[in-house]
């Protein structure tokens, strides 16, 4: 029988590759470029649509472990993303147009997948199906998965941070530099003093933002107003710059615009700083970093032309809110991504209640390979909580169903180490630790499969 998935972005593709790598037939159903959604550009798979960055690529943060422990299991994400990577610093980042192009290159020509590309709207709980449409379900589809497992939560909202091209930039102050000075330095600086920052914060927190659209509105939500922090339930791990600010200025200082580690050229410190990430291979356009805004255009114009360094700035792409989508996992899901109501059914992707792309993608190797035991009468095969990738399973289907949100990696939810250790050594070790038991979950996965 073949396999549906449904969504082609980077946890639908990395499911969907290995079942095809493993000689299961899959029906792949991608509803762009047919029907776009409101975040999505291009009707490439994979398209990274809040940042270029897959965050930290170190072994000793949470996020850079999971990709050596998806690349135990011949992720395709991963893979692409070293090839297609471009400079920041001890971040993986990638030339976005060409990271995607090579996705869905690597789709398209496997013998095992078809194309669909069209728009689902049920699910039949009696073919094998992985859903992974991703935090911008659409609408018809996201409430007949409501329905299907009696799901109230299912909404927050998210933002991206706008983009700049750098030939429109004032190199006489913007500098180069890595935070202090660790590995290379590839993130454009613009430094401020703290007169500077008052005009800047000022104009910020007065800013005026967009008002949600009919379609972004949140169930049971009826308030109509200018303040976007009025309106909508923003998630954490991306908020809106302006937001972020009307907590105050040093939750900016100590936040996005922490300037410690980063001295000007001349030697002194600035009060705060904006970096720049690079977004593309050719070095044309840069991100603002933690500058995720809900502001109108013009608005984001005027305020961030106030940043030193970004006077005369042209705008590639301004920031964008956009509504997305989760599951109450602890409810729905068991640890292996299967839903407790009906066997037949797989969630991958931060509709699980992952966050993060890196975090997505994983999931949908853990999807995969448990569809594929699945099909095969195996035992559905749970990680351990040593490892990152069963650290988030283990999270997002235990954490409390009341006010469920979408969780990324990090070493407070795996699992403690259980030997002495210094506390310096705690990051390294847990590294150590995790590659051990991702080795030996392929080995017994891998046995298991002949």
């Amino acid at each position: 029988m073949n396999v549906k998935i449904i969504g082609a972005g980077l946890a639908g593709c990395e499911a969907a590759n290995y079942l095809a790598n493993h000689g299961v037939k899959v029906d792949l159903y991608e509803m762009r470029p047919k029907k776009m959604t409101p975040a999505h550009k291009t009707a490439k798979f994979g398209e990274l649509v809040c940042s270029n960055s897959l965050r930290a690529d170190g072994l000793e943060n949470a996020v850079g472990i999971l990709k050596a422990e998806m690349e135990q299991f011949d992720s395709l994400i991963i893979r692409e993303a070293r090839a297609h990577k471009v400079e920041a610093g001890g971040a993986l980042a990638v030339d976005r147009e060409g990271f995607s192009q090579a996705i869905t290159d690597a789709i398209l020509s496997n013998p095992n997948i078809t194309l669909h590309y069209e728009e689902v709207d049920e699910i039949d709980p009696n073919v094998p199906t992985i859903i992974a449409t991703g935090p911008l379900t659409d609408n018809t589809l996201a409430n007949n998965i409501m329905k299907m497992f009696d799901a109230t939560n299912f909404h927050f909202y998210d933002a991206a941070a706008p983009i700049v091209y750098a030939d429109s930039l004032n190199y006489d102050i913007v500098y180069l530099k890595s935070r202090y000075d660790k590995g290379e330095a590839s993130y454009l600086n613009c430094p401020m003093t703290k007169e500077q920052f008052d005009v800047f914060y000022d104009a910020l927190i007065h800013a005026e933002g967009v008002v949600p659209h009919d379609f972004e509105d949140i169930p049971g939500d009826t308030k109509k107003t200018n303040n976007v922090n009025d309106e909508v339930k923003v998630f954490e791990g991306c908020m809106p710059v302006e937001i972020m600010a009307k907590r105050g200025p040093q939750t900016l200082l100590f936040g996005p615009l922490k300037p410690v580690g980063l001295r000007r050229p001349d030697g002194t410190s600035p009060y705060a700083v904006v970096q720049l990430r690079q977004d593309d291979a050719a070095k044309t356009m840069y991100n603002l970093v933690g500058f995720q805004t809900h502001l109108k255009y013009p608005e984001q114009k005027r305020v961030f032309s106030l940043i030193p360094g970004l006077e005369n700035a042209r705008f590639a792409k301004y920031g964008v809110m956009h509504r997305n989508s989760f599951i109450n996992a602890p409810l729905i899901l068991n640890e292996t991504y299967q839903t407790k109501k009906y066997p037949n059914i797989f969630f991958a992707g931060q509709l699980s209640g992952v966050e993060g792309y890196v975090e997505s993608a994983a999931s949908g190797i853990v999807a995969g390979i448990n569809m594929f035991r699945y099909l095969n009468g195996k035992e559905l095969y749970k990680f351990s909580r040593k490892t990152v990738m069963g650290s988030q399973a283990y999270y997002i289907t235990h954490a409390s169903s009341v006010g469920f949100e979408p969780m990324n990696a990090n070493f407070g939810i795996m699992e403690d180490l259980d030997f002495k250790h210094n506390k310096k050594d705690r990051k390294r070790l847990y590294g150590q630790r995790a590659l051990e038991e991702i080795k030996k979950a392929y080995e017994e996965i891998e046995n298991d499969r002949r």
